[in-house]
This record gives C-alpha cells, sequence and structure tokens, in this order.
C-alpha cells in the first residue's frame, strides 16, 4: 500500500488548531478555582517556572492567560494539599500534573546512576547525611540550614554547599518540593510527601515516548516531531516510530501545513475540524515563556511572529525592551508591551509599547488598555490573599 498524501493545512487552519489546543481562543476555557489551575496543568502537560520576577513570575502568568479568576493560592493548594502536581524537569523546570509522575521516575532513576543537572552537587554519602535529617526532623528549606557561605562557581550557583546537595537528592526522585514561597522550595522526603498507597511503578522507555507523543497532541493540535520533542532530540528517533505505526493504524493523519516546506505535521483525525476565526477583540497579553511563544520556529511559521527575550541583550540591540510580553488580539500577535510591577508604589509600569506593523487602532488599543487593567489587578495580588492556601471553591473572573 503506497504511503498515505499528506493532507494540505493553511497557516489560518493550523494556527487555530493550535490555538484551540493551547485553549487560547476563548475567555475562560477551565473555570475558576484550585480545579481549573489542576486542569489547565493536566491539559497543557506542564507549566513552566522561571526565577525572573519582573512581573508575577512565569507559572502563575501563563496559568491566568487561560483562567482570568486564577489565584496564587490555587497553585498552592495544588502541590501541598491536593498534591495534584509536582515539580520536576521537562524542558525546564516547571509543575507536572502528578497522575504523569510514573513517566518521570525513569529520568529520576538515571540521574541517581549519572547525574547530570549542573545544580545538583556533591557526594552520594553528603547527600544521605542531608536526607537523615530530613527523615529525622521533617521537611526544611535552603533557610534551614546554618553554614559558612562560599564563592560562587558561576553566576547562577548558590553560596551554600548544601543546595547542590537538595538539588542532586530532588533530581534524584529522593526529595520532593512539598511547596514553594516565591522562589524558597521546602524539600520533603519523596515517598513521605506522597504518602503513596501503593507506589507508581516506573514507565518504560516507549511508554514514556507515547506520553510525550500524546502530551504534545493534547496541547499543541497538530505535531511535528521537532514541536513534540522540544529539546529532547534523543527521543526523535522513537516518537518517529510511534508515529508512523499511528499513521498506519489510521489513528494520526500527515499533514502538510502551508509554508513548512518538508517538516511533516500529524494530527489526530478529529482534530482537524474547521474552526472559526477566533473573536479579535479577546486579548491575552502572554508571558515570553508560554508554550505558545517559547518554540519560536513553531510560532514564526504558525503565528508570523518569533518571539525573542530580550532581558540578556545589551540595552542597545533590544527592540522590544527587557522584559516585553507579546500581545494577542484573536489570533494574531498585533503589540509587545515591556512591563514593570511596581510593587512598592502599587502599579505596573509601561516601559515601552511596540505596535508590530498594520496591526495599530483605536479600538484595539482601548481593548489591550482594558486588559492591562484586569493585568494589572493580578500582578498586584488586589483580588486575592496570596498568603493563604484555599481549597477548592466557587470564583467568578473579576469585571
Amino acid at each position: 500500500m503506497p504511503p498515505r498524501q499528506p493532507l494540505p493545512l493553511s497557516v489560518a487552519q493550523a494556527r487555530r488548531l493550535w490555538l484551540r489546543a493551547q485553549r487560547l481562543d476563548r475567555r475562560e476555557p477551565f473555570g475558576a478555582g484550585p480545579e481549573a489551575a489542576r486542569a489547565a496543568v493536566e491539559h497543557l502537560g506542564y507549566v513552566q517556572i522561571d526565577t525572573i520576577n519582573v512581573i508575577e513570575r512565569c507559572h502563575h502568568h501563563i496559568l491566568y492567560a487561560r483562567i482570568p479568576a486564577y489565584r496564587r493560592a490555587d497553585l498552592a493548594y495544588l502541590q501541598s494539599v491536593g498534591k495534584s502536581v509536582f515539580e520536576y524537569w521537562t524542558h525546564a523546570l516547571a509543575y507536572v500534573p502528578t497522575r504523569d509522575i510514573r513517566c518521570f521516575l525513569p529520568a529520576m532513576r538515571a540521574h541517581r546512576e549519572e547525574p547530570k543537572r549542573w545544580s545538583a552537587v556533591g557526594s552520594r554519602e553528603e547527600t544521605r547525611k542531608l536526607l537523615t535529617r530530613i527523615r529525622r526532623d521533617g521537611a526544611l528549606t535552603i533557610r534551614d540550614i546554618a553554614e559558612e557561605p562560599v564563592e560562587k562557581a558561576h553566576l547562577w550557583a548558590s553560596r551554600k554547599p548544601s543546595k547542590g546537595l537538595l538539588e542532586r537528592a530532588f533530581y534524584d526522585g529522593e526529595l520532593a518540593i512539598a511547596a514553594r514561597s516565591g522562589m524558597v522550595k521546602t524539600y520533603e522526603l519523596f515517598d513521605r510527601h506522597f504518602q503513596w498507597e501503593k507506589k507508581p511503578t516506573p514507565a518504560s522507555e516507549r511508554q514514556v515516548s507515547a506520553y510525550t507523543l500524546d502530551r504534545a497532541l493534547r496541547a499543541q493540535g497538530l505535531v511535528s516531531l521537532d514541536s513534540a520533542c522540544h529539546l529532547d532530540a534523543p527521543r526523535k528517533r522513537e516518537l518517529a516510530g510511534l508515529i508512523a505505526a499511528r499513521v498506519r493504524r489510521k489513528e494520526l493523519v500527515p499533514v502538510a501545513v502551508e509554508g513548512a516546506g518538508k517538516m511533516p505535521h500529524w494530527a489526530h483525525p478529529d482534530a482537524l475540524m474547521p474552526l472559526p476565526e477566533p473573536d479579535g477583540t479577546l486579548i491575552h497579553i502572554l508571558s515570553p515563556f508560554d508554550p505558545l511563544m517559547i518554540q519560536r520556529r513553531r510560532a514564526k511559521l504558525f503565528l508570523d511572529y518569533a518571539h525573542v527575550f530580550e532581558a540578556y541583550l545589551p540595552k542597545e540591540k533590544r527592540v522590544y525592551g527587557y522584559f516585553g510580553l507579546p500581545v494577542m488580539a484573536g489570533e494574531r500577535v498585533v503589540a509587545v508591551i515591556d512591563l514593570k510591577a511596581d510593587r512598592a508604589a502599587g502599579r505596573l509600569l509601561i516601559q515601552q509599547w511596540t505596535w508590530r506593523e498594520g496591526c495599530e487602532s483605536p479600538a484595539l488599543k482601548v481593548a489591550i488598555e482594558e486588559e492591562l487593567q484586569r493585568f494589572e489587578r493580578f500582578q498586584l495580588g488586589r483580588d486575592e490573599d496570596i498568603a493563604e492556601v484555599m481549597p477548592p471553591g466557587d470564583r467568578s473572573a473579576p469585571g
């Protein structure tokens, strides 16, 4: 039987499939409260964590973009009380659904055998002493460990030697991050944190690859090998085999996206439905680390926009500013706004507003300004008590 010919797909159709999969084609796709945050993390597969806090950190920002009534306490509840999300490495440190934890146990085992994370330093003997302390005295943070500071080995290193031991035990799967306050993590013994009735069985490599493919199909709508294996090139070969098998079983359809050249894409047959153009007045102010933005080649093809994170560029080389945020109106990136939270003054500062060519209009400016008002309330925590870890409950999005 000859190979199935790819289904031609316009860029507009591909873009709408991606926006639908990312849940950015409507205002409130997940509802509100901790269950909405859990549903969002499970649907996206993971939510990246980053240290930069010029405005609210990206893990909160990514969830807010899809949950207008999102509260920081929702994520804290899921991590520390509900324990339905946990932290581990995907292409970066991220919140991941606990339902998928068995697909991360092989990476933890591999790290125990051969540590690779740059931040995980220290001997096994030193790590065991630290684990004994936690087993005896309970969960702790780096601030609970008294020790003499040392010189940093590099820019992102800690001056506390125990930080590397905690990181090693974390990546080894011996410690879990039981809570987080800003970037201060509370470490607990892995099994004691989750209190398993029965500890999950580690997934096989083939099961991990199937999980990787399914996660990408769910969150991206249609996938390429590059998009499914973002920063995980060694997995491409096995994924290519899985995709070929699913195409033979008619579980996936090969797709030729306009402008993609020879780069093949695939989608579930039932995902390839005609979708209307999203409401052009639906505004999303996105994080530079949003899953819609982090794969620049894909974003350029589908959105005609590849975001450049300029914080690490010299000031004279920046085009959009230190912390430019892409602004979407419907299905278009129409502007990039450089924002900064002045927490002492209780204001969100617009450092620079750059329209993309042909996008500026009075009506669109009004719509973006209205969204910026909501965004400011979120950034400054005006609609929540961020110190309280709240149980699930009904909430409505602020107007």
